[in-house]
């Protein structure tokens, strides 16, 4: 069979579905994967009192996935690319799911802590392998940026999801079943990666494992991700928290040094050359600090200052879940095939920054209409238009035997610049609230006032990443073979 044949066959209706149904189960795993950051949340208090938590002791319930899912997105990313996408992508699976069964089944504190740390190591690899595999099978930019848009909305709308369905599940049933849901999923995920996921081994052309790198990219991510998550609880200019930063930074230097001395390196240094993968993660780290705060921020306004429900604030985020799914669901795989990555991205920056600024003016005495709904509509529109390309910048330069490297990548651009984010602002907040209850101001105003002030600092985070991609970012140099996105 000729080549041009074999190009036709592999764009027959029925390979075309299939790609189409393989795409759906593997948002269906990453999902999963998502929603566990935020689900727990709303059953936290139902996890307390059962288990008999202290207040330091129920933080590591959320810590212990972050720290563990952080750690190893870089190499959960590099060895997909070592020995094959759907192989990690179904260990991941494996781990995730064996885990929610472990946490769901926990009677001690231990126990629970322990299957939270599985759960994050196995949402590390399935996160760094998915979007490599959406690379390989979509290889045009139309259907390319169609797969990302979808993607896409799955990460930017699970977490509001999850704290919905968090709600309805520990209310009707108990917190055991925030974690048990998970099992027929993956169930189903396993059975159907088998049957629709390409079976392709590692795209690599060495099976080497750069251990020692492994090893000290690993230990500073975890121990850089740790510093973050206690930086609120031990002080962020506290001797322990500076040390364990400065640690950090002193083991990821080694790592550089080491990449510059091994045959196959973890992680090749020439990619940190390539423009729009730089530029990605840069816009990856200031979006994701200005996207936590305006989630988790505004979910303290509503139910502190305005006195929602948990229900009623999951439904104020509706207006934005709708509009993101509008725009990721195809209206901004549109946008990039006419505009390209690099306008798309900034303008859905730039309408980031205006929700988010919108919200800083949301007054202690709120309402939705006004108040609320301008900046949910404003931080959809640009959640809905920027997700898309900036996952196309990051993975658009890079050849498919480092796809999985680069997916680890802004993932973990992400997963540090979101809860690094959070903290700042959520610190700030604090300390405006503090400073304005000690003048004498009423508890609302002082909460309201330190919103804002986060809210306003967020808008410049954004702001800021959308100027450094509208100035950065290039055609991106896709390797030989594969037609680029333009980034103009």
């Amino acid at each position: 069979m000729t080549a041009s044949s074999t190009d036709s066959a592999s764009r027959t209706p029925e390979h075309s579905d299939r790609r189409w149904w393989a795409l759906m189960v593997l948002c269906l795993g990453v999902l999963m994967i998502v929603l566990d950051t935020t689900i727990v949340n709303v059953a936290l208090p139902s996890i307390k009192t059962d288990l008999l938590f202290t207040d330091t002791a129920l933080a590591w319930v959320v810590n212990a996935y972050m720290l563990t899912y952080g750690g190893f997105l870089l190499l959960g990313g590099r060895l997909g690319d070592l020995y094959g996408h759907r192989k990690l992508f179904l260990y991941g699976i494996v781990f995730f799911t064996l885990a929610s069964l472990a946490c769901g089944l926990s009677t001690t504190q231990l126990e629970l802590v322990v299957a939270r740390s599985v759960q994050g190591l196995g949402g590390a690899v399935v996160s760094a392998v998915g979007l490599s595999l959406i690379m390989d099978l979509f290889t045009e930019p139309a259907d390319r940026a169609k797969a990302m848009g979808i993607y896409g909305f799955v990460c930017a709308g699970g977490g509001s999801i999850g704290a919905m369905l968090g709600g309805v599940l520990t209310s009707s049933l108990s917190w055991h079943w925030i974690f048990l849901v998970n099992l027929p999923i993956g169930i189903i995920v396993m059975a159907l990666s088998l049957r629709l996921l390409p079976a392709a081994h590692g795209t690599s052309g060495s099976r080497h494992l750069d251990v020692w790198g492994a090893v000290t990219v690993t230990t500073a991510m975890l121990l850089a991700v740790y510093a973050i998550i206690n930086g609120n609880q031990m002080g962020w200019t506290s001797s322990r928290t500076l040390g364990q930063l400065a640690v950090a930074v002193l083991i990821l230097m080694l790592f550089f040094w080491i990449e510059t001395r091994v045959r196959v390196p973890l992680m090749p240094l020439r990619l940190f050359r390539l423009r729009n993968l730089a530029v990605a993660n840069i816009t990856a780290v200031l979006w994701a600090a200005s996207m936590f705060a305006w989630f988790f921020l505004s979910a303290l306004y509503m139910q502190l200052v305005l006195g929602y429900s948990p229900m009623e604030v999951g439904l104020a985020f509706l207006p934005a879940n709708i509009i993101m799914a509008a725009f990721s669901l195809g209206l901004s795989a549109k946008l990039v095939m006419r505009f390209g990555i690099r306008r798309p991205l900034a303008w859905g920056l730039v309408f980031a920054a205006c929700g988010l600024l919108l919200f800083s003016h949301a007054p202690e005495n709120g309402h939705f209409l006004p108040d609320i709904f301008p900046g949910m509509v404003m931080l959809g529109l640009g959640a809905g238009i920027a997700f898309n390309p900036m996952l196309l910048a990051a993975m658009n330069d890079v050849a498919p035997s480092e796809s999985g490297l680069a997916s680890g990548m802004v993932n973990t651009a992400f997963m540090l610049g979101g809860p690094l984010g959070l903290a700042v602002l959520a610190s700030l907040a604090a300390s405006r609230s503090q400073a304005l209850l000690a003048a004498g101001r009423t508890q609302t105003f002082a909460l309201a006032s330190g919103y804002q002030s986060a809210f306003l600092v967020g808008a410049c985070f954004a702001a800021l990443a959308a100027l450094i991609g509208a100035a950065l970012l290039r055609i991106a140099q896709t390797p030989a073979g594969e037609q680029p996105v333009a980034a103009h």
